[in-house]
């Protein structure tokens, strides 16, 4: 038996000598069979890291379509069809009519440009927005799953807002 062990090993390290041996040629050009073929790392052929950066998906198609204007968030608040079901934040503008939001997971945020907006339907959701007013900025606490008045329906001087951000938890 230990004759038979010590017989493997040995080939075994022979056997790696070889191949050591032959990988070194190859990367020098005198591989086997005469062919110079380099070695390279599999690392090498794999695909790139995917990197988020947060931009909201088809915001160009978006715009096109229904002049919002979406740019970053976390993708827990998306753009829905207010005909497609219930429990959505319902953002009132003058130019939009209404546009809503779907609120996913337990929190997120979204970041825009809808101009003249001065109401908002809240959800399930503790919500928040930010808007400005010229170079002021405001946010207003939104009520859950009742309607807040915001922007210009909220502004003593009655000047039209942008809604420029949601964020939402639960």
């Amino acid at each position: 038996m230990a004759r038979t062990l010590g017989a493997a090993v040995a080939a075994g390290a022979l056997a790696w000598v070889a191949l050591a041996g032959a990988g070194a040629g190859a990367g020098a050009g005198a591989g086997v069979g005469g062919s110079s073929g380099a070695v390279a790392p599999v690392a090498d052929e794999a695909p790139g890291f995917a990197v988020e950066d947060f931009n909201y998906p088809g915001a160009d198609k978006i715009l096109a379509e229904q002049n919002i204007v979406l740019k970053r968030g976390d993708g827990h608040i998306v753009l829905v069809d207010c005909a497609s079901g219930t429990g959505f934040l319902e953002v009132w503008a003058r130019e939009k009519a209404k546009v809503c939001f779907k609120v996913t997971g337990n929190s997120g945020w979204l970041t825009m440009e809808i101009p003249s907006v001065h109401l908002i339907k809240g959800n399930d959701y503790t919500t928040e927005v930010d808007m400005t007013v010229g170079t002021e900025e405001k946010t207003f606490d939104i009520a859950k799953n009742a309607w807040t008045s915001v922007g210009e329906s909220a502004d003593p001087e009655g000047r039209e807002h942008m809604l420029v951000e949601i964020r939402s938890t639960k």
